[in-house]
């Protein structure tokens, strides 16, 4: 899974990347300090797997990975090449979610490339910019489609219908990701490249007070009621505080968290909030040569997931033996979960759930 970091120049953004992947990367007051996207990958924190290596000490402990990208500050005009321009809508094209950083403090120490805090104001930028390149790419496709309908093809012509539908909407200022349409045209815009289709996280940057009570911070409340009327997420981070954080050994951070109130800090979050936006569940397999973590889409069935692992185990399914977590964790081995016949023989229909323990046969 990659997301890409976005947002205007000064929000925080590579302050909260360099905190979630302790990547170093430059962080300072003045815009476009990023130029090149930064790359971070992180793993995926999931005490079942560690709880699994516990039990079997495999020779290789492998969880699931998040890469990050901080993409360049964007500003007015970029689809139009202002600013650091194109580059960067092609940097966001790449991902597969959009953790858009938005500031929600005032702080007249820290330059607003906009001059004031106004986080409607920020997201509006950032989505028109996004929207105009996504206009572009609707009009060729509308045009080619057209063009290709001229000999009285039914699905060009349906799928220009579409695209012109969608270029309306978009002429609205509305993005690709509130157009109401059927599954299977819905299917035909994720393959579009269309930036606006990609789902969205508000991580909204508070300063120390703000976190502490963004509950009823105003700034907060106006990104939570847009990111709910559009079907996005919303999560409150401190920028400072995960940098803090960062730089914490393992026990002085549970102790800094503590005296927060924190329960868990901005990576866990970010990685619960993307997994649920993305419809994403985890799988794991185990032994004693590996242990590890596989990250499906949720009401993915045994085969396909097993061809995550490798094609032919996909190809040569046979059947899955399953296991959930919890009845392994609570028998103790997985000795006693088949001796209490908790370990299941599930086929080709079977569907993955979230924390299966798998092991898959297959024949090739």
């Amino acid at each position: 899974m990659k997301l890409g970091i976005v947002g205007l120049p000064n929000v925080g953004k590579s302050t909260l990347f360099n905190a979630l992947t302790d990547a170093g990367a430059e962080s300072a007051n003045y815009p476009f300090c990023t130029i090149d996207p930064n790359v971070g990958v992180v793993t995926v924190p999931d005490e079942r797997l560690d709880f699994l290596s516990e039990m079997y000490k495999p020779k290789k402990h492998t969880p699931a990975v998040i890469e990050f990208v901080d993409i360049a500050g964007l500003v007015k005009g970029a689809s139009k090449g202002e600013g650091l321009g194109n580059k960067f809508l092609e940097n966001i094209r790449r991902t597969d979610a959009i953790v858009h950083v938005v500031r929600c403090f005032d702080d007249e120490n820290v330059i607003h490339v906009e001059g004031s805090t106004d986080p409607l104001r920020d997201i509006e930028i950032i989505d028109l910019e996004l929207i105009m390149s996504d206009i572009e790419i609707t009009e060729r496709r509308a045009d080619k489609a057209r063009k290709a309908g001229k000999g009285g093809d039914k699905s060009f012509l349906h799928e220009a219908e579409v695209y012109e539908a969608l270029l309306k909407h978009l002429n609205e200022g509305k993005s690709a990701r509130t157009f109401e349409c059927s599954d299977e045209d819905a299917e035909l815009l994720r393959g579009s490249d269309l930036l606006t289709t990609k789902p969205v996280i508000y991580a909204c940057n508070l300063d120390e007070d703000g976190f502490a009570s963004y509950n009823t911070n105003a700034y907060f409340l106006q990104v939570k009621e847009l990111a709910e009327k559009e079907g996005s997420q919303v999560l409150p981070v401190c920028a400072k505080f995960e940098a803090e954080m960062a730089q914490l050994d393992e026990e002085d951070r549970a102790m800094f968290m503590e005296e927060l109130g924190m329960t868990e800090g901005g990576l866990s979050r970010l990685i619960k909030c993307s997994y649920a936006l993305l419809g994403l569940i985890s799988f794991l397999t185990c032994g004693p040569d590996e242990c590890r973590a596989w990250t499906i889409i949720n009401g993915t069935k045994a085969p396909q997931a097993a061809g995550k692992i490798h094609s032919d185990i996909e190809r040569g399914f046979i059947r899955a033996e399953v296991v959930s977590f919890d009845d392994l964790k609570n028998c103790g081995s997985m000795t006693a979960a088949r001796e209490k016949g908790l370990v299941r023989s599930e086929g080709k229909d079977y569907v993955m759930r979230d924390g299966d323990i798998v092991h898959f046969l297959f024949n090739v």
